[in-house]
């Protein structure tokens, strides 16, 4: 009997841009302040990307960190989850292959906003399991601050712009860095809660000219925080029981870096404790799809995450979209 070909992290990269944006920053133009910023995001920090920066840009940097991660620079198909494609049509991701040097490989976008990482991971697990590839690069990368509106203090605090990479390898389902049971949904009844209005086939149908801010992203903020936490946990708890963990056996909690008080309320409601918690929301906000990865390979350079530890993943976004799923992490070079 054949073995099913799971899906194997061996590689990992992340980037952010250099340019910063502290709170203050943001006091100066808008009606806020430092502490009504962290209070209720937990962000002190963010990182933006420079005029005539793309999307692109930041995913082969990330891409280029993963693959050196994993020795050999090889990769069969890219896969690259993005809410900010460098433009509607074509899809990034080719673009991404071809200046990463990987020739004529499948290359597609993910678009499920700050759930792209986990649905990219679905994705990739699903081209191994095919036979497509047996080595797919997983690029997650955002550049939010280009579609956020720098007058709207709901939106402008949170959201920043960075980049995480995973290089997935064909392998066995029981060896540590196998992608574990994924958990997925969504909830399109409710997409009116994060949107961006303009810009698609139904605005444009339309024969009107949008209103200015809906070219903007926009999210309504109390029924989001409500439905993120909801989903999450529930999606979190399938996750681990069918991969017959319990709340204790998590060594480490990786959420989707949306907010402080989300994260709080969804590891209270697991009863996952403080140090076993990873977080850098703080010093680079919400990077959307990239949130994911990015958490990881920093996690693992600044040794939070080490070889053995069994880690639980979630994330939530726009559609609505969610998921979770488990691996433990494996032995696995930090650049």
């Amino acid at each position: 009997m054949s073995t099913r070909r799971a899906a194997v992290v061996c590689g990992i990269g992340s980037y952010v841009p250099p340019d910063v944006v502290t709170n203050e920053d943001l006091a100066r133009s808008l009606d806020t302040s430092d502490d009504w910023i962290h209070s209720r995001t937990g962000i002190a920090r963010r990182c933006v990307v420079a005029p005539g920066t793309a999307t692109s840009d930041l995913a082969v940097e990330a891409g280029l960190r993963a693959l050196k991660s994993a020795g050999d620079g090889r990769a069969g198909a890219v896969v690259l989850a993005t809410t900010t494609p460098d433009q509607p049509c074509p899809a990034t991701a080719p673009q991404v292959a071809a200046r990463l040097g990987l020739g004529e490989v499948p290359a597609f976008d993910v678009a499920a906003v700050c759930s792209g990482f986990l649905y990219g991971l679905a994705s990739s697990a699903g081209l191994i399991a095919a036979g497509v590839t047996d080595r797919v690069l997983l690029i997650a990368a955002d550049a939010f601050t280009t579609i956020i509106n720098p007058e709207d203090r709901t939106t402008a605090v949170i959201f920043a712009d960075g980049a995480g990479a995973v290089l997935l390898r064909a392998g066995s389902p029981r060896e540590p860095g196998a992608v574990g049971p994924l958990v997925l949904g969504s909830d399109g009844g409710l997409s009116h809660l994060i949107e961006v209005p303009a810009g698609g086939s139904r605005q444009r149908s339309s024969g009107r000219e949008p209103a200015p801010e809906d070219r903007f992203f926009r999210m309504v903020g109390r029924d989001t925080y409500r439905h993120a936490v909801e989903r999450m946990t529930v999606a979190s708890t399938e996750a681990a029981e069918r991969a017959d963990w319990r709340p204790c056996d998590v060594d480490r909690f990786a959420a989707h870096q949306a907010n402080a008080r989300i994260l709080d309320a969804v590891s209270e409601r697991l009863g996952i404790s403080g140090e076993r918690r990873l977080s850098n929301i703080a010093r680079v906000g919400n990077t959307g799809a990239a949130s994911l990865p990015l958490l990881l390979a920093e996690s693992a350079a600044e040794g939070r995450l080490t070889a053995g530890h069994r880690l639980l993943l979630t994330a939530f976004g726009g559609g609505l979209s969610w998921g979770a799923t488990t691996l433990v992490w494996p032995e696995v070079q930090t650049i």
